[in-house]
């Protein structure tokens, strides 16, 4: 198991409520080092969810010596124009829009309307001058999907 991997195992065992999770841990390559944990739930993170993970992180990282020079630990969100990475996030997102790229470059945009494990389901707009809105609903199995990111509306 590389580093990388167990950070991230480490940092998911500190996880006190089961709607939390870690999304992703990055480790420049560059010293001095800096790791990033991405953490998400199931009913979003508060800034103290990252704040107790990152202390609880910061002294095991450190008593265990995973990483032999010197580093900083940040702990936070995946940002608004972050593509969504696990399927748990798909659903935490059901009833948003979203935009999703597949790997055959088609871009699919629309509401997200169900998740499973095999694929996502969502309503999209068809286009055709001159007539009133009608919606289709678009299967996209996640093997198909590169990248989705959640389209934010500020209306």
């Amino acid at each position: 198991m590389d580093v990388v991997e167990k950070i991230k195992n480490l940092a998911q065992s500190h996880l006190r409520d089961p709607g939390h999770f870690v999304v992703d841990v990055i480790l420049s390559k560059h010293k001095p080092y800096k790791v990033t944990v991405v953490l998400d739930g199931d009913h979003g993170i508060t800034i103290d969810d990252c704040s107790l993970l990152s202390r609880s992180l910061s002294e095991d990282l450190d008593n265990i010596d995973l990483i032999k020079d010197n580093f900083t630990l940040e702990v936070g969100t995946p940002g608004l124009d972050q593509p969504l990475k696990l399927k748990r996030q798909f659903a935490k997102n059901v009833g948003r829009e979203l935009k999703v790229h597949r790997k055959d470059k088609v871009i699919v945009v629309g509401l997200l309307k169900e998740t499973s494990d095999e694929k996502i389901v969502m309503e999209t707009e068809l286009k055709e001058k001159g007539k009133k809105k009608e919606f289709t609903q678009t299967e996209i199995p996640f093997s198909e999907i590169e990248k989705a990111i959640v389209i934010v509306s500020f209306k």
